[in-house]
């Protein structure tokens, strides 16, 4: 793609983005997965808690069965098992140890 293309497709991104409408309903996706992620608090923290530990103690045996299910604005953050999806939705803490639930997976390159 040559620069001034990519350059016009980064800029219709950057006005989608920038509408209004757009804004305010990622304001509700946002507040939404936080209310699911602390409804799913005390049912999932100890998938948060095992994580944290096997990350610690470098216990791969965990780590290689944790979902690796991807949030987009956070990255890689679901701690529960591989699979879970039929079940629960992705559940994991941000960087702030804010509980967030969400559905769905961000790509690869994210």
């Amino acid at each position: 793609m040559s620069t001034d293309r990519a350059h016009r497709a980064e800029e219709r991104i950057a006005a989608i983005l920038a509408d209004p409408e757009v804004q305010r309903i990622g304001a509700l996706i946002q507040e939404e997965e936080s209310r699911a992620g602390q409804e799913l608090y005390a049912d999932l923290q100890v998938f948060q808690d095992r994580y944290e530990t096997a990350v610690r103690t470098g216990d791969l045996d965990i780590l290689s069965q944790v979902c690796e299910g991807k949030h987009g604005r956070w990255g890689r953050i679901c701690v529960q098992d591989t699979g879970h999806e039929t079940r629960t939705p992705h559940w994991g803490t941000t960087p702030d140890s804010t509980p967030v639930a969400w559905i769905g997976s961000a790509p690869d390159d994210d």
